[in-house]
């Protein structure tokens, strides 16, 4: 009988809980609704940008060169466009090292002595000239 009053007393010590104060939970259950209102706020921004893409039919081979925005990179921008970098950079007339990873505003900035909007005009020109020199094929009929 004692054997068995020692492995219950045993037993009961083995399991150990695990409490939070009050306070503690006050800041979890804060901290959890801050995570969920974040999560949210984010996603909706994520759905909006997405959906703005979406309308401006940013693809490769896109031809509405209104789309382009300050915020673009030239590799970006020829991907979508299917213009070569190469002949971006040629066009801006401004080296493709050190400037692939920059922003059309930040090569404005550099380049444009910040004349507003002179890259993103002269970055749709390029893409114009480039796609009046090399339009597209038509699709067959079949397709």
């Amino acid at each position: 009988m004692e054997d068995m009053t020692e492995k219950n007393a045993m037993n009961s010590s083995d399991k150990r809980h695990f409490t939070l104060s009050k306070n503690e939970q006050r800041l979890f259950i804060i901290l959890s609704i801050l995570g969920i209102v974040l999560i949210g706020v984010f996603g909706l921004r994520t759905i909006r940008s997405s959906m703005r893409l979406q309308k401006m039919g940013l693809k490769p081979g896109t031809t509405n060169v209104e789309a382009i925005r300050g915020w673009m990179t030239v590799p970006y921008i020829a991907t979508a466009y299917g213009v070569p970098e190469a002949y971006l950079f040629q066009e801006l007339a401004i080296p493709a090292e050190k400037n692939q990873q920059k922003s059309l505003s930040q090569i404005n900035r550099d380049y444009a002595f910040g004349k507003k909007g002179v890259i993103v005009d002269a970055v749709k020109t390029a893409i114009k000239k480039y796609q009046s020199e090399h339009p597209l094929p038509s699709p067959s009929p079949h397709e």
